[in-house]
């Protein structure tokens, strides 16, 4: 018997893989939480094979969530469920000790299919899941170099501190500031600050 523990903090969520998993004779439905605290509280004196866990919940996303509990409890296999179909977020997963990416349009027969997978030690990717983590792999493989000072820059931008600021701290000057920031915005292709920052946070630039 696989038993399954979900983390979502939508109910219906929580109720939908209920019911699609009830008459499933080898699954059995272990519990589920709507944040990671509940979650981690569970665990410290329950257990489960595997977790079906959301990756935007109210106080620690999954990312963070999934490494405590491959860090306190390896055994236990995490499979993603989440509505972000990006690169990055399904990248950040699988590093931090996830065993696969589900979507939540995934259906019934998927969603079984992915337990099983997982909780044999393999990885199991939905195939939407597969194609954006190797566009995401491409589109980062792409992203032309940075020198040590761009870096620098972009990180000080992001913490959003003024040009001015920006050469005080780096001991340069406002203009030469501005120069990399306008190398930046030519090299990743963005237009503004906003665009800047977004950027080097979905590639993990920052």
């Amino acid at each position: 018997m696989i038993k399954v523990y979900i983390v979502d903090d939508h109910a219906v969520v929580i109720e939908g893989i209920y019911s699609l998993l009830l008459k499933e004779k080898d699954i059995e439905m272990a519990g589920y939480a709507s944040n990671a605290a509940n979650c981690l509280q569970y665990f410290s004196s329950h257990t489960a094979d595997v977790i079906l866990m959301d990756i935007s919940l109210p106080d620690m996303n999954g990312v963070d969530l999934c490494k405590l509990i491959k860090k306190n409890y390896p055994g236990i296999m995490v499979l993603a469920l989440s509505t972000f179909n990006q690169g990055t977020y399904i990248r950040k997963m699988m590093e931090s000790g996830a065993s696969g990416y589900l979507l939540k349009n995934a259906g019934r027969q998927e969603i079984i299919e992915a337990i099983k997978v997982v909780v044999k030690g393999k990885t199991y990717l939905s195939f939407d899941a597969g194609q954006a983590l190797k566009s995401g792999t491409e589109q980062l493989n792409s992203i032309p170099p940075l020198t040590k000072r761009e870096k620098e820059v972009l990180s000080a931008v992001a913490e959003g501190l003024t040009n001015m600021q920006i050469a005080e701290k780096l001991f340069i000057s406002v203009d030469t500031v501005e120069s990399h920031r306008k190398n930046l915005h030519a090299k990743l292709n963005v237009k503004n600050t906003a665009m800047l920052v977004r950027f080097a946070l979905e590639n993990d630039l920052l």
